[in-house]
């Protein structure tokens, strides 16, 4: 990482501290130091780098990569000391330092995780631990450098490391330094190791608390084959209309073919049940039908209420009741004098959407009931009849969409009118969508489809600008 500043006297690792060992003797105590670099930060991050000369600017960025070495290198180092059986860790009584991060220093399970790893991987690299500390190589260069060495047997990886820092030094970029450690793995290979990834493997899906997730693996060779597969047959471009991005169109193809395996019923079945999907939804998603319940796959849904905390007060009100009452008792109609009740109870159990009303709820506490509130777990859920299901795959044989020939199975029956517009359970009111089309093209952009009394189909962009169609149109005739 040694560089040139503009005036030409060092780098970002040039300066009065060459080494961690001559920076520490600058102060007293770790507390002294510690308290200096803050003040240091502090300054940096709230000055006006607008006002600095480049060469100034520059020589920032230099020295803040230095300081990111170092500080990985001087956190893995503390973390370390502080997890040692019988230390700061127990005292604290939390399991795990990950834990500890994630609660003490407001770290998500991600980073936890990073900061950890960094400490296992320095802990078995001191070479690439020394070079950091003296910030003579970048974090994610430690990080690839680590990676490539840990394929060697144990005993060969100090020399391993230190060859590698010493090539990065006289200036070798990244990709000189593989050749190098693969010229170093095939001198320490050992006999009939395939090196397929096979002990490296594994993949971990972290959630978030809305539900969403986020997807890190280390795939064998055979394994990323297999995916890489799958992803190009599921991922293709399906039309002029869809101008989703190569990682998105991979995300849905990953999800099309979850889907097709759940719907498949291959599964082995857990706990003595099938494998269904169980998708949490809420009171308005439902009324909606906007929780993608028109899925073919085994669906379970989880329905969810958050009390509205604010409605819950008035409807304590006596007076309040009482004009309930009264606008009961003065209609003429069952569905006059119950349908305001079922709206109350509807929205009351639907709770204020804005976040702050969610955090004040849960860091407060409420009077009746949790934030999140599970109301129904029903069975499998099939909004459509089996029998019109199978007659509208018998009938239109691919996805309907105009120029769309998706095969049945890896498609869903759609209502083309909806059904929170009274869309109704009719033959003529269904028709089969591919899951990119259905799930994305109509209900996420906007597009709309329409089934003509021949069979024919026509999709409409949102904006209206586009018109596709499954047949040429009929050609008019001129008046004569």
């Amino acid at each position: 990482m040694a560089g040139q500043s503009a005036d030409g006297t060092g780098g970002a690792g040039s300066g009065p501290f060459p080494d961690g060992a001559e920076a520490a003797a600058g102060f007293a105590d770790p507390v002294a130091a510690l308290a200096a670099l803050d003040a240091a930060l502090a300054y940096l991050a709230h000055a006006d780098p607008g006002t600095w000369s480049s060469d100034v600017q520059a020589d920032c960025l230099r020295t803040l990569a230095v300081a990111e070495s170092r500080q990985t290198a001087a956190h893995a180092s503390v973390l370390a000391a502080f997890s040692v059986p019988g230390g700061g860790l127990a005292g604290d009584g939390h399991r795990s330092p990950r834990i500890w991060l994630c609660w003490q220093t407001q770290a998500t399970r991600r980073a936890a995780a990073t900061s950890v790893g960094w400490m296992k991987r320095l802990n078995g690299h001191p070479v690439l631990a020394d070079a950091l500390a003296g910030g003579q190589v970048s974090v994610s260069w430690a990080r690839q450098l680590a990676d490539w060495t840990d394929r060697l047997p144990e005993t060969a990886r100090p020399q391993a490391d230190a060859e590698l820092l010493t090539a990065a030094g006289r200036g070798a970029a990244l990709s000189d330094l593989f050749f190098l450690a693969e010229a170093l793995r095939r001198e320490h290979a050992q006999p009939d190791d395939d090196e397929d990834g096979f002990a490296d493997r594994g993949l971990r899906l972290a959630r978030t608390f809305e539900g969403a997730g986020r997807l890190e693996a280390d795939l064998t060779t055979r394994c990323a084959s297999a995916v890489s597969a799958v992803l190009d047959s599921l991922a293709q471009l399906r039309g002029p209309e869809d101008d989703r991005s190569l990682p998105q169109r991979q995300h849905d193809a990953l999800e099309e073919a979850c889907l097709r395996l759940l719907a498949a019923g291959c599964l082995p079945v857990r706990a003595g049940q099938p494998v269904r999907l169980n998708l949490d939804i809420t009171l308005p998603e439902l009324l909606q039908n906007t929780g993608g319940l028109g899925c073919d796959a085994l669906i379970q849904p989880v329905i969810t209420g958050q009390v509205d905390y604010g409605l819950l007060e008035k409807l304590a009100d006596p007076d309040y009741r009482s004009q309930l009452a009264a606008t009961a008792a003065a209609a003429h109609t069952a569905a006059d004098r119950y349908g305001p009740l079922i709206a109350q109870a509807i929205a009351l159990l639907s709770g204020p959407s804005g976040r702050a009303a969610l955090l004040r709820a849960r860091l407060a506490g409420g009077p009746a009931a949790p934030v999140s509130l599970p109301l129904d777990v029903p069975g499998s859920y099939d909004t459509i009849p089996i029998h019109l299901r199978r007659a509208v795959r018998r009938r239109d044989k691919h996805c309907r969409f105009p120029g769309c020939d998706m095969p049945p199975d890896a498609c869903d029956v759609h209502h083309i009118r909806h059904r929170k517009d009274g869309g109704r359970h009719a033959l003529g009111n269904l028709t089969l969508l591919c899951r990119f089309h259905h799930q994305i093209a109509i209900h996420r952009w906007g597009w709309t489809i329409t089934l003509h009394p021949d069979g024919t189909t026509s999709a409409v962009s949102p904006d209206g600008s586009k018109t596709l169609h499954s047949h040429t149109p009929r050609a008019t005739t001129p008046a004569a």
